[in-house]
Order: C-alpha cells, then sequence, then structure tokens
C-alpha cells in the first residue's frame, strides 16, 4: 500500500488547441488545498516532455481526486509518485490519462539522484 503522505506529480499535456482548458483546470487546481503546488504553463518541450505541459504537486491520498479532475477535461496527464529513480517514476511507475506522450527519458536524472523530490512542492522546471 501507498503511504498516503508520499509525495506525487502529475505532468498536464496540451497542444495549442486545449490551452484554454488546460488553463481552466490549472486555476482550478490552484484552489484545491490538496494540491500543493502548481507550476507555470510552458508551451514548449521541456525537460523529458517533449510538448507542454505544466505540473501539479499533490500526495498520494489526493491522486484518485485528481486524476478524476484531469479525466474530466479530456486533456493527457502523466501521474507519477516521486521516488529516488526518476526513469521509474516517469515509466514503470506511472500512469497515463488520455494518450500517452513519448518521453525523451535520456534527460532524466539517474537513480538515486531524483532532482523533483527537492522541488516538491515549491518548484517546477
Amino acid at each position: 500500500m501507498t503511504n498516503p503522505d508520499a509525495p506525487y506529480h502529475a505532468h498536464i499535456y496540451y497542444d495549442p488547441a486545449e490551452r484554454p482548458v488546460a488553463a481552466a483546470l490549472r486555476d482550478d487546481f490552484g484552489r484545491d488545498p490538496a494540491i500543493l503546488f502548481v507550476g507555470a504553463m510552458t508551451d514548449r518541450a521541456v525537460g523529458p516532455h517533449p510538448i507542454a505541459q505544466y505540473e501539479v504537486h499533490f500526495l498520494a491520498r489526493a491522486q484518485d481526486a485528481v486524476a478524476a479532475l484531469i479525466a474530466a477535461t479530456g486533456l493527457r496527464a502523466l501521474v507519477h509518485p516521486l521516488t529516488d529513480d526518476d526513469l521509474a517514476d516517469h515509466t514503470t511507475l506511472a500512469h497515463w490519462i488520455g494518450e500517452p506522450v513519448e518521453l525523451d527519458v535520456t534527460v532524466l536524472d539517474p537513480p538515486g539522484v531524483n532532482q523533483g523530490i527537492a522541488r516538491f512542492g515549491g518548484a517546477d522546471f
């Protein structure tokens, strides 16, 4: 069983036509006390993410609610825990909402050095 206080991220993906829906969802997340951090909308590729996205930080206990909000919009998202293994977090430990996006896993932190953990709840890319 997952620790309910374990850190999680969701990466919300959007294309230019979906940007208004993504922005509205971002605003909704900003009013939700279960959400610890909402990152800036990044209208370009960044890190392993090849298309526009933003990240949302929350605890494992909020995962079902966060996933339901995302799914209701029809947007694509990658939801994953934050462990010390960035590659596993973005692949084998992750789940997709909607159609997956092919990530550039070559830029992820090496096992044991997940810099996302240090940013949890306070910073994005």
